[in-house]
């Protein structure tokens, strides 16, 4: 069976999923999780891609991405991949894979739905019975969008700048959104999408993309 197009257009969000091959453990302490984030960094300046939210789990990560040319998101993977596998490998002596070869990506339509996306990948720990409170979890996204947590990889997306016209008032606004729960039907649809590579928006903003080549 053909796999899926991937699609990344310039210009438009992505959820990406990557996975530690064969579920494996790819964070075992924060060290590698700051190495990881350094490399995030580092890899989405160099291939043109903003990163406007993430959570490191212990067998993988979730991201938002929006690439600002076509091959933005497969670069950066493949560069930030050599760069934590070569130093995971080192650290625990070890040699092979560590991710899935084929990570898993869904583009999102901005408003609602990149709003529920994000909610979605921050809320992760909670839903993983990791913390009660999204606030307590260090490595996600959430403290930026929510409190102003600094962090040199992230870029205001303009729908989460919508949310208000001061930081305050978009950091109180974000807090109201994440304390009113994801519904199940939005959890398995963000799901869904993404573990199949669809597209996660309306219908008219799915026929934008209907042929378009990976």
């Amino acid at each position: 069976m053909p796999r899926l197009p991937r699609l990344c257009p310039p210009g438009y969000p992505v959820h990406v999923i990557q996975r530690g091959n064969n579920r494996q453990v790819v964070f075992t302490s924060e060290r590698d999780i700051v190495a990881y984030a350094h490399w995030l960094d580092e890899s989405a300046a160099n291939c043109e891609v903003s990163v406007h939210g993430w959570v490191f789990m212990t067998n993988h990560v979730h991201l938002l991405l929006t690439p600002r040319r076509e091959d933005g998101i497969s670069k950066l993977l493949q560069f930030l991949g050599r760069r934590y596998v070569r130093y995971f490998n080192f650290a625990y002596a070890r040699s092979g894979t560590l991710f899935d070869g084929r990570f898993k990506s869904s583009l999102v339509q901005d408003d609602q739905y990149f709003l529920s996306c994000l909610r979605y990948i921050e809320l992760n720990p909670v839903r993983a019975g990791m913390v009660t409170d999204p606030e307590d979890y260090r490595w996600s996204s959430y403290g930026v969008h929510a409190h102003g947590r600094k962090a040199s990889m992230w870029t205001a997306h303009p729908t989460y700048l919508g949310l208000g016209k001061t930081d305050a008032s978009r950091q109180y606004c974000y807090r109201e959104l994440v304390s009113d729960a994801l519904d199940q039907e939005v959890i398995s649809k963000i799901r869904h999408c993404a573990n199949s590579g669809l597209v996660l928006g309306t219908e008219q903003f799915r026929k934008q993309f209907v042929g378009m080549p990976e």
